[in-house]
């Protein structure tokens, strides 16, 4: 991952107005700490923070076409470049090796729509400067991130009082009511301002201080400054919500994905694996280690793959984790944490991260503190499991969808969030660290597949073996070559905040308490009339968030609503019981998780406790996991 900031139409173009571009630019040097750049044509710069993937020797951006015309800043990987260079209508002449490049040369031959053959992850601002025009541009799903903002020196208006004969840039969202939950304060927005400049972030710290407003970048789309627009280009068939009826086939299935995970094996640098001992990271390893041997990567950095796992000592996810890597014959990292040097992290995570969501930065703690000591071991790019339990249904919770047509509304419902739940957790808790994330699961070719098969397909049925993610389970489950060992195969969920361990859960929860009151919560919806925080958790986290981004508009980044187990607002309705229950860890799903909480009570079941100092933990490996089989 990379840092870029872009200032487009400023009317400062004095030197010290670049001096605070770079200076700004600073703010995102942890996403990029191998190089930086900045370009200027009279009133717009591109600057650009580099972590060097592709290329480390001679990549550095911005990137040109042939007559550096032509000028682009990207955050991101386009797998594909290869085959884009060999498509091309005539031979261009390459600057760099870089997989970004390509960009320049095909929006040369082809404008706006090139963005519609890139297959990768990315956000980039690509300058024209023969007119002077530009565009900017997120990957479909938005496993990077992006921000939109206006600077100090444009004046904002209502539309109802914008003159029609003044020069406006302006943004608006097309189809966005179903963009995501309809609770978001951020599914939309539409601004319209006297002439000024337009700024572009990887993240929104660059931002805070030089722009009057800022919003999150959709996924998906682009922004042309010739029309002023915002739109969509990104418009797969599941998108709308219409139910798809294709049959299930599992080898398909099986060979879309493993193609996702080979593509992403493109390096010139050390890497790994983020290997939990789930289902989802122990595919994505296992898939991995198959492929390795004969690529580029195995002859510059050996065959044997590496992986990482993270925990509290004596977690779940350790012990799954290893016994997966003594089965594929990785390279194996084990890190531990205590609950306490985690919630010493909380500050800087919140201000890494940028969200004050509760299952976010429960998640991304133990993620950003692993990833600093993957970072201290050389590797700079890691792959990652996220983006399967939205594609597949494989939350908890899901067990209680009660048709296959609520099943894959919400599925598209989740997947449509992801930019703001775990792409960014993925993306930004390890970019703090100059790590990269990538995420097999969302690549574009694959989503499409896995949302094209019919639902009822998906649906969980445990009377009939059928549990969660069970086409994926089973396209994967073969008995000649097997990939993984049938337990962990069929291992029941655990989202990541608990299998780290659950003692970290409760001890954020005891955290809290000892900083917000009683009293403090009758009057949180006074002191934040926005998202409210339902919890002392919750409300101490936007405590620490709002200390570093005060702004209204910082605010209405972050989602909100209920939720339990992770589920959108809308899942609430399928169990009555959730509504007493709302928490977004997935021992909240009653009667799904194996350590669920009791109906009538507030923790687990079936977890034992011991005395740690003056806190009582529970031991996370005491609870009984039953390894499901069919």
């Amino acid at each position: 991952m990379c840092g870029i900031l872009a200032v487009l139409g400023c009317h400062d173009t004095s030197l010290s107005k670049r001096a605070r571009i770079l200076e700004l630019s600073c703010r995102l040097r942890h996403r990029g700490p191998d190089w930086s750049g900045l370009f200027q044509y009279r009133d717009s710069f591109l600057a650009h923070e580099r972590l060097a993937i592709i290329d480390p020797a001679s990549g550095d951006q911005p990137l040109y076409n042939e007559s550096k015309s032509i000028v682009v800043a990207v955050n991101g990987e386009i797998y594909n470049h290869e085959i884009l260079k060999k498509n091309m209508k005539r031979p261009h002449q390459y600057h760099t090796q870089s997989d970004c490049e390509v960009i320049a040369h095909l929006y040369e031959e082809m404008g706006e729509e090139c963005v519609q053959l890139l297959d990768g992850m990315f956000s980039f601002v690509l300058l024209d400067t023969r007119d002077n025009s530009y565009i900017a541009a997120r990957d479909p799903i938005g496993i990077t991130p992006l921000y939109i903002g206006w600077g100090l020196d444009g004046k904002s208006s209502s539309s109802d009082n914008v003159d029609e004969n003044e020069s406006v840039h302006s943004g608006t969202f097309e189809g966005s009511t179903d963009y995501v939950d309809e609770n978001d304060a951020s599914k939309s927005w539409s601004v319209k301002r006297t002439a000024g400049s337009v700024w572009f972030s990887s993240e929104m710290k660059a931002l805070v201080d030089d722009c009057e407003t800022f919003h999150i970048f959709p996924p998906g789309h682009i922004y042309s400054s010739k029309t002023g627009e915002l739109r969509r280009y990104y418009n797969p068939a599941w998108w709308s919500g219409s139910i798809p009826s294709a049959p299930y086939d599992p080898m398909a299935l099986r060979h879309k994905f493993e193609e996702a995970v080979v593509k992403r094996l493109m390096t010139d640098v050390p890497f790994g694996v983020l290997l939990s001992g789930g289902l989802d990271s122990s595919l994505v390893a296992a898939v991995a280690s198959r492929h390795l041997a004969g690529t580029k990567a195995a002859k510059q950095w050996g065959p044997q793959l590496h992986t990482f796992c993270v925990g509290l000592e004596g977690s779940p996810d350790l012990k799954a984790g290893r016994e997966v890597a003594n089965y594929l014959g990785t390279l194996h990292h084990e890190f531990t944490y205590t609950v306490q040097e985690g919630l010493d992290a909380l500050a800087e995570v919140i201000y890494h991260i940028e969200s004050y969501d509760v299952t976010t930065i429960r998640a991304s703690t133990p993620m950003f503190l692993m990833a600093r000591k993957i970072k201290a071991l050389g590797v700079k790019m890691v792959l990652s499991g996220e983006g399967s339990d939205e594609i597949f249904g494989g939350y908890l919770y899901f067990h209680k969808a009660p048709n296959k047509e609520e099943f894959h509304l919400e599925t598209c419902r989740k997947i449509k969030a992801l930019h703001m739940y775990d792409c960014l957790r993925a993306n930004k808790a390890t970019s703090a660290w100059g790590l990269e994330a990538r995420v097999p699961f969302l690549d574009k070719a694959f989503i499409d597949l896995a949302m094209s098969i019919d639902p009822a397909e998906k649906m969980i049925r445990k009377s009939e073996g059928r549990l969660e993610k069970y086409i994926l389970r089973k396209a994967f489950d073969d008995e000649e070559n097997p990939y993984l060992p049938k337990h962990i195969l069929y291992r029941q969920k655990e989202q990541f905040s608990d299998g780290v361990g659950y003692s970290w859960i409760d001890g954020l929860k005891d955290h809290a308490a000892c900083h917000v009151t009683d009293q403090m919560m009758k009057k949180a919806q006074y002191i934040f009339p926005f998202n409210t925080p339902p919890t002392k958790e919750a409300y101490f986290y936007r405590m620490l968030f709002e200390k570093r981004f005060p702004q209204q508009c910082a605010r209405e980044t972050v989602p909100g609503g209920p939720t339990v187990a992770c589920s959108t607002a809308a899942a609430i309705a399928w169990d009555e019981a959730w509504s007493k229950n709302l928490d977004p860890s997935g021992r909240a799903a009653l009667g799904c998780h194996d350590a669920a909480y009791d109906e009538n009570e507030t923790k687990p079941a079936a977890a034992p406790v011991v005395e740690n100092g003056t806190k009582m933990h529970r031991l996370a490996n005491s609870i009984p996991r039953v390894p499901v089989t069919v």
